[in-house]
């Protein structure tokens, strides 16, 4: 059961990670703010609280 909560969490933050890797450089360009100095915060971020909440939602769903 651990080894599908792991599997499916690391495949919803994969999807996350691309999405933000995206759509994070995308907003701040339109904002005028250096995409390559900004982005790397706010995607990190973004995964790593998504893949936290991610992970703990399966595995509360499954047991």
């Amino acid at each position: 059961m651990i080894s599908i909560a792991v599997g499916l969490a690391m495949v919803l933050n994969f999807l996350v990670a691309a999405l933000a890797g995206v759509l994070v450089p995308l907003g701040l360009m339109r904002i005028k703010v250096d995409p390559a100095l900004a982005s790397a915060a706010f995607v990190t971020a973004l995964t790593d609280t998504f893949s936290f909440l991610f992970f703990l939602g399966i595995a509360t769903l499954l047991i």
